[in-house]
C-alpha cells in the first residue's frame, strides 16, 4: 500500500475508534473536496449521515485499533520516527553496551582492590579496555555522521551525562592513584621496579608470618617478637632501601612537580610494612629509615 493509501488508513481508524470502541454500529464521514484523480488527499470530516461498513473493513479497523493499543504500532504503515527521537542505532548501541560492559568490570576491580591497595597491579588492563571503549565512542569510526551522531548521542544528549560521569570517575581515580608510575610500556605492563618491590614486599611479609608462628603461644601472652625482629631485619632493609631508591627516581623524573608520588599500591605496601615493623613488632628502626609523613598518612585515594 503506498503512503496515500496509509494516510487514508491512519484517518479512516481515527474516526472509527471511537464506534468501535463505544460499540456503535453506524459511522459518519465524508469527503471534503472533489477527489479527482489530481485533487490532494481528501480530509474526513464527521458528519450526520449513516454509512454502513462491510464486515471486512470492520474487521480490518478492529485489529488495527487493537494492535495500536497493544502497543506494536501500525507495522508497515507506520511512518519512519523523526531523527531527533533518542533512538540509537545498533552499531551505536553497541558501542554503549561494550562501554557498559568494561566499566562494570573496572569497577569490581577497584573495588575489590581497594584494601589492601592493588589497584594499579590488579586493574590496569581493566583501565585500558575501559578508555579503549570510551575512545571509540569519540573518535570518528567509519561513517562520518553517523559516528557523530553517536557520540552526540552518547555524550552530550542530557544534563547527566553519564558516560562522561564515569569516564571522568575513572581517569580521576587512576591519577589520583598515579598508577602510571607502576607501569611502563605505554602503561601496558608493570614495570621492573615495581615487579621487584612487590616480590620483595611479599617475602618480607612471608618472613614475618614465618617468625610469628614459630612461637605462636609465646607470640599471643608475651608480645615477644624478638625472632621477627632478628630474622626479617635484613630483608627489611632491603624493601626500605628499594623505595628509598624507587623514591629518589621519581623525584628526578618529576623535577617540575614537587610532591609527586609513587604509584598508591607501592606506596600502601611500604606503608604497611613499616608500620608492622616499628609499631606492631616495636622492631628498631635504623636512622636511615625514617618513614615520611605521607607514607604513614597516604592520601584518602587508598
Amino acid at each position: 500500500m503506498g503512503s496515500r493509501g496509509a494516510l487514508l488508513w491512519r484517518q479512516l481508524l481515527l474516526a472509527l475508534l471511537p464506534g468501535l470502541c463505544l460499540g456503535q454500529d453506524h459511522f459518519f464521514f465524508a469527503a471534503a473536496g472533489g477527489g479527482g484523480p489530481g485533487s490532494p488527499a481528501p480530509a474526513l470530516e464527521v458528519v450526520r449521515r449513516p454509512v454502513v461498513l462491510s464486515e471486512q473493513q470492520v474487521l480490518e479497523a478492529q485489529d488495527l485499533s487493537l494492535s495500536l493499543l497493544r502497543g506494536q504500532g501500525l507495522g508497515p504503515l507506520t511512518l519512519p520516527l523523526p531523527p531527533d527521537l533518542p533512538e540509537l542505532e545498533p552499531e551505536c548501541r553497541e558501542l554503549l553496551l561494550d562501554f557498559a560492559n568494561s566499566s562494570a568490570e573496572l569497577t569490581g576491580c577497584l573495588v575489590r582492590s581497594a584494601r589492601p591497595v592493588r589497584l594499579c597491579q590488579n586493574c590496569f588492563q581493566l583501565f585500558q579496555q575501559v578508555t579503549g571503549k570510551m575512545d571509540n565512542i569519540s573518535r570518528a569510526v567509519g561513517n562520518m555522521s553517523e559516528s557523530h551522531n553517536c557520540a552526540k548521542s552518547l555524550l552530550m544528549s542530557d544534563r547527566m551525562q553519564i558516560v562522561v560521569i564515569l569516564s571522568q570517575f575513572f581517569n580521576t581515580t587512576w591519577q589520583e592513584a598515579n598508577c602510571a608510575n607502576c607501569l611502563t610500556n605505554n602503561s601496558e605492563e608493570l614495570s621492573n621496579s615495581t615487579i621487584k618491590f612487590l616480590d620483595l614486599f611479599n617475602n618480607t611479609l612471608t618472613c614475618f608470618e614465618n617468625n610469628i608462628q614459630g612461637d605462636l603461644i609465646s607470640f599471643l601472652q608475651q608480645r615477644n617478637y624478638t625472632e621477627v625482629c632478628k630474622n626479617c631485619q635484613e630483608i627489611y632493609k632491603n624493601l626500605s632501601s628499594l623505595y628509598s631508591e624507587m623514591q629518589k627516581l621519581n623525584e628526578l623524573k618529576n623535577k617540575a612537580e614537587p610532591g609527586t608520588h609513587l604509584c598508591i599500591d607501592v606506596e600502601d605496601a611500604m606503608n604497611i610494612t613499616r608500620k608492622l615493623w616499628s609499631r606492631t613488632f616495636n622492631c628498631s628502626v635504623p636512622c636511615s629509615d625514617t618513614v615520611p609523613l605521607n607514607v604513614l598518612n597516604p592520601a584518602p585515594v587508598s
